[in-house]
C-alpha cells in the first residue's frame, strides 16, 4: 500500500498505564503482538522520514493509571518518542480536542493519517472518527491495537476480540480504512 509523502503516523496513548491489572478486570486483551507490530510499524516510519505524532493521555483524575506524575503515565518503550518527533497531551478521548493536533497537521501540510494505539474502542476509535470528520484521509492499523473484554450495554460480558471487531465496524469505510500493519510495512 503506498501512502503520500504527506502522510502522518499518529499513536494514541501507548502508555504503560494499559498494562495496569484495572483494564484487565473483565478478561484478557486481544492482539497480544500489537506491540511488536507497534514498533515494527515505527520504525519503518521512521525510516521513511515521516512525521509522527505521539499522543499521550493526561488525565484529570488522580487515582488514574494515565494521570500525570505516576510513573505508569510514561510511554511504552516500543513506541517512545524520540526527541524530534511531537508529543501531544490530551484530556479528552480524541486527540483532537483541547490539543494542537489538526492545527500541527494542516501547518504541515498532512491530509493523509495512519494511527494505531489503545484502547481501540475508546481514545483510537474518537480520535478516527475525528479525523475522518475533519476530512483527513485516514487508515488504521488494526492489528497495532487492541481493547479488552468488558460487558455490553445489556450486561453480556464480550470478549476482547470482540470489542475490538465491532469498534473496527464501527469505523471501517464511513471514518477510516482498517488495514493490517504488514500493509504498511509493504508500502
Amino acid at each position: 500500500m503506498k501512502f503520500p509523502t504527506n502522510t502522518a503516523l499518529v499513536i494514541i496513548d501507548v502508555q504503560r498505564a494499559i498494562d495496569e491489572a484495572f483494564w484487565s478486570q473483565h478478561g484478557p486483551r486481544n492482539n497480544p503482538g500489537a506491540e511488536e507490530n507497534m514498533a515494527a510499524v515505527l520504525k519503518h516510519w521512521r525510516d521513511t522520514k515521516r512525521p509522527v505524532f505521539h499522543i499521550r493521555h493526561d488525565s484529570v483524575h488522580a487515582d488514574s493509571t494515565y494521570a500525570p506524575g505516576v510513573e505508569t503515565h510514561g510511554f511504552k518503550l516500543e513506541v517512545m518518542p524520540r526527541s524530534d518527533e511531537t508529543v501531544i497531551g490530551k484530556a479528552a478521548n480524541s486527540a483532537f480536542i483541547g490539543t494542537g493536533l489538526e492545527q500541527m497537521l494542516r501547518d504541515q501540510g498532512v491530509d493523509t493519517l495512519v494511527m494505531m494505539g489503545v484502547i481501540t474502542n475508546n481514545s483510537v476509535e474518537a480520535t478516527v472518527r475525528h479525523a475522518g470528520n475533519l476530512g483527513f484521509s485516514t487508515y488504521l492499523i488494526e492489528d497495532a491495537c487492541f481493547t479488552f473484554a468488558f460487558p455490553d450495554y445489556s450486561g453480556t460480558l464480550r470478549s476482547a476480540q470482540e470489542v475490538h471487531d465491532m469498534s473496527l465496524a464501527n469505523m471501517d469505510g464511513e471514518y477510516c480504512q482498517v488495514i493490517k500493519a504488514a500493509q504498511v510495512l509493504d508500502a
